[in-house]
Parts: structure tokens; C-alpha cells; sequence
């Protein structure tokens, strides 16, 4: 079973609009190291994200984090070593624009 090291998803959602950032492959499981959260505004902003199981519909149970904050001009890194199946999606929304989140790890196919 090869194993892929490499960044699994980027996106600057809209605001208030939780937004799919990775969806796992078919016949792939994923382990993500670290999420990065960038706001590139000159204000503090929020952010959620949510981890949901064969890309179900949004539910409370699948937020990781929610109403987090990110200060002006800053960033924010989360390891978490989250363990994902194939179709498992990871979601993200925000409380302002020109907000940037990374989501870094390995693809095992």
C-alpha cells in the first residue's frame, strides 16, 4: 500500500459558507498531519471546520473546531493526526474573506 505524502486540499471559501476542502479518493485512506488557517485581513476573524463521514450532510457531531479565532495578519496551525476513509470530506467556512486554509498529509492507496 504506497503512501503519498503531499498537500490534500486548498481553499479561500466565501464567507459563512462551510465549503468542501478535501474529499478523500475512492479505494484511498487519508491521515492528515496539519491544517493551516491564514487570515490575511486586518481584522480577527472566525473559522470552523468540520470533519463528515462519506461526505454526509453537516451535523454538529463533525466540527473539530468552531467559532475558533485567527488574530489580524496571522496564522494558525493545527496538528491533529485525524485518520479518514475514502469519501470522508473535510469542510471550512469563515467569518470575512481572503481567509486561506491548507490541509497537509498522506494518501495511502
Amino acid at each position: 500500500m504506497p503512501t503519498t505524502y503531499k498537500i490534500l486540499g486548498q481553499s479561500a471559501p466565501t464567507p459563512n459558507t462551510l465549503t468542501d476542502v478535501y474529499t478523500v479518493p475512492g479505494a484511498t485512506q487519508a491521515v492528515v498531519s496539519t491544517i493551516t488557517i491564514c487570515n490575511q485581513n486586518d481584522v480577527n476573524v472566525s473559522y470552523s471546520i468540520a470533519v463528515s463521514p462519506n461526505g454526509a450532510s453537516d451535523s454538529n457531531t463533525h466540527y473539530v473546531v468552531r467559532g475558533g479565532a485567527v488574530p489580524a495578519a496571522d496564522s494558525i496551525a493545527l496538528t491533529l493526526g485525524i485518520t479518514l476513509d475514502a469519501a470522508d470530506v473535510i469542510r471550512a467556512n469563515s467569518s470575512n474573506s481572503n481567509v486561506s486554509f491548507n490541509i497537509f498529509g498522506s494518501e495511502i492507496t
